[in-house]
């Protein structure tokens, strides 16, 4: 759980330069943040799905899981209400910051394949990677609403470890065939989640997150015929 301790780390130390900071960081030096995170989620998610393609054995599994998923996210209003939570959670300016940053740092393709890749591959890329973007995030946060944005931390370890355990405990059904049908639209949402932070085009990558669940479907399909 290398991974997932890192990304904890990296929401402590940002929380603590932040508040450290007192004042908010100038917007201009906010944006150039964001730019550089933008590229890098991009960049990142090109490569997961270039990498992955030739891998795949259902060439247009990954067509089907993100249109089915982004009808389903849709329709059951995933962003609307992300944006409804926090603002029922943010009666206190701590308490809007923490509802900020908890949803940011956990609902997200690198939070949730991440720990899924550590467990099964021992690969840290997707959790290091993340942990630079919620150092940002949270630095940025904190300076805002202070220290107690730390308490977020801790949050996100359980989530992350829940998801690696319980990925280490399917194991089995999570082939290496799965695995890249699954990265591939992980990495079609990453993607989009960097184009959202460049402000080119808001995909409401919420709304896409059941498109994960599309192939573990098929697949479990697949397992009982």
């Amino acid at each position: 759980m290398i991974g997932t301790i890192v990304n904890t780390g990296t929401i402590l130390a940002g929380s603590l330069l932040g508040s450290a900071l007192k004042k908010g960081i100038n917007e201009k030096y906010q944006g150039a943040l964001y730019t550089a995170m933008g590229l890098a989620a991009a960049g990142l998610g090109i490569n997961a799905v270039v990498s992955n393609m030739s891998d795949s054995k259902y060439p247009v599994l990954f067509i089907v899981s993100l249109a089915l998923g982004s009808l389903i996210g849709t329709v059951l209003n995933i962003d609307g209400r992300f944006q409804s939570l926090m603002g029922r959670l943010g009666k206190s300016e701590l308490g809007k910051g923490l509802s900020t940053g908890i949803l940011l740092y956990c609902i997200g393709s690198l939070s949730i394949l991440g720990p899924m890749q550590s467990a099964l591959y021992g690969d840290h890329t997707y959790l290091f990677t993340n942990a630079t973007l919620d150092f940002v995030t949270s630095t940025v946060l904190a300076s805002t609403y202070g220290i107690g944005m730390a308490l977020a931390a801790p949050v996100l370890f359980c989530w992350q470890g829940s998801i690696y355990l319980g990925a280490t405990y399917l194991q089995n059904f999570l082939t290496d065939s799965l695995m890249s049908e699954i990265t591939i639209v992980g990495g079609f949402l990453i993607a989009a989640s960097g184009l959202s932070i460049l402000n080119i085009k808001d995909c409401k990558t919420l709304n896409m997150l059941p498109s994960l669940l599309v192939p573990i479907l098929f697949f479990l399909i697949l397992s009982l015929l």
